[in-house]
This record gives C-alpha cells, structure tokens and sequence, in this order.
C-alpha cells in the first residue's frame, strides 16, 4: 500500500506542477476531428511550416493519408519532402546535437503535444508571439515566455510589435460600435500575408491537425461508445429483471 501511494504521489505531482505554471489566460477552442477540410489545410501548414525541425515519428504517414482522405500519390507528391515512403514513420532529418546547438534544445516531437499541454494552449501559442530584441531570435512569446523558437509563421500572420493579447475576449464598444480585441496583435512590426482572420483560421486548422494526430482514433472511439452505453441500457433491463426473479421469493 505505501509503494502504491508513493507511486500516485510520484504519477501527480507533476501533473500539478505543470497546472499551476499553466495558468496563462488562453482563447479556448473545440477541435473537430470530422472536419476532413479543416484537417487537410493544417496537414498542410504542418508539413511546410513546422516539419522541418518537428518530426511525429508516432505516426504514419499512410495513416494520415487513409484518415484525411488524402490520395498516397497526392500526399506522396505535396507531403512528404524527405524522400520517405508513404508508410514509413514521419521523421524529419534534422539532426538533433545541431538542432540544440541552434536553439538551445532539439525540438520536440510534437505527435502528443495537443495530449500534454491541451488544445487551447498550443492554438494560443501559435498566435502569441511578438517582437523582442532582447532574445537571441528577436522573438518572445506571452504563452510560453523566453521560448527559443523563432516565428515560423512570421510571413503569415506578421510580428506583432507588442505583447498579444490572448485570452482576452472580443467586445463591442456600445456607443461607437468598434470591436475591440477583434486582432490579437494590437500592432504590426511587421505584415503579414493573411488578415487576422485569416491567420486565426489557419492556426485553428494546424491545431486541428495536431490534435488529430494526437488522438487519431478519437471520431470511431465516439461512435463505437454510443452503441457501448445501448449495450448497457439493454443489459441493464434484463440484469435488472433477472435480479428481480431471484429475489421475489425470498423474505
């Protein structure tokens, strides 16, 4: 009983560690693993923009490519840039002693990101960087602050030139009908190629994806435990009946 509990005390204790550090304000989405539109935009924004030093070697890319709907030729053509095979893991070749040369640390494998740090988190950190010339990559982040990753999407979205403002919801000023907080970004050091909308949009598909891939069996596990819990309901009644006949002759 002891090893047991010194084993849950060692199982939780991090957990709340990494909640009581994970109490910036965030802008909270629902995800939708259905959306095969929305899931193949951010397979795309993935592989252009972040696989080149993040790899999912938990997954495959045939997967990928059955779950998305995605044709292997096609996929083969426009997705995978390594030469790898349509079934093989998905790696990329960056070589990790260089990479934390580079950064300070190889990037992580992001195949569970969304499973560890949450849908929200990684959607709000994708739009929360700005300029900050006191860093090494002249970048910062409100998320998670004094990152070592460099604004990947900078010719998307821009560098705001202050501090974004996630987790702070948009409002309508009553009299003048401005919204406010319409764009995180108050100010723009620099331009983006996409509206603000557009990039919301956007960062909402990558998110999309990597939660997919995070839980890829997420829609059949739904769909399987509706017919679980009528399996149950119906067991329930002739469990029930049955309980009944055993026990109406005893007094």
């Amino acid at each position: 009983m002891r090893k047991l509990i010194f084993g849950l005390f060692i199982a939780i204790v991090p957990a709340l560690g990494f909640a009581a550090g994970g109490s910036v304000p965030l802008d909270h989405i629902e995800t939708d693993h259905t959306n095969k539109a929305s899931l193949q935009r951010g397979a795309a924004l993935f592989t252009n923009y972040c696989m080149g030093c993040h790899s999912m070697e938990y997954a495959r890319y045939k997967r990928v490519s059955d779950d998305l709907e995605i044709p292997a030729e096609l996929y083969e053509e426009n997705l995978i840039f390594t030469g790898a095979k349509i079934g093989e893991l998905m790696k990329n070749s960056m070589n990790k002693d260089m990479a934390a040369d580079w950064f300070g640390a190889p990037p992580p494998d992001l195949t569970l990101e969304t499973r560890l740090r949450g849908e929200s988190w990684v959607y709000s950190y994708l739009r929360g960087f700005y300029k900050d010339e006191s860093r090494p990559l002249g970048v910062n982040n409100v998320v998670f602050a004094n990152v070592g990753m460099p604004h990947v999407m900078v010719g998307l979205q821009g560098l705001c030139a202050v501090e974004p403002k996630i987790g702070v919801d948009a409002s309508v000023e009553p009299l003048s009908g401005n919204i406010n907080n319409a764009d995180v970004c108050p100010e723009y050091a620099i331009e983006g190629s996409m509206s603000a909308a557009e990039f919301d949009q956007a960062m909402y598909d990558l998110t999309n994806f990597m939660s997919y891939m995070g839980d890829p069996i997420r829609v059949e596990r739904e769909r399987l435990g509706i017919f679980v819990l009528i399996f149950v309901a119906i067991f329930f009644v002739f469990a029930y009946l049955l309980n009944r006949e055993y026990w109406k002759d005893v007094h």
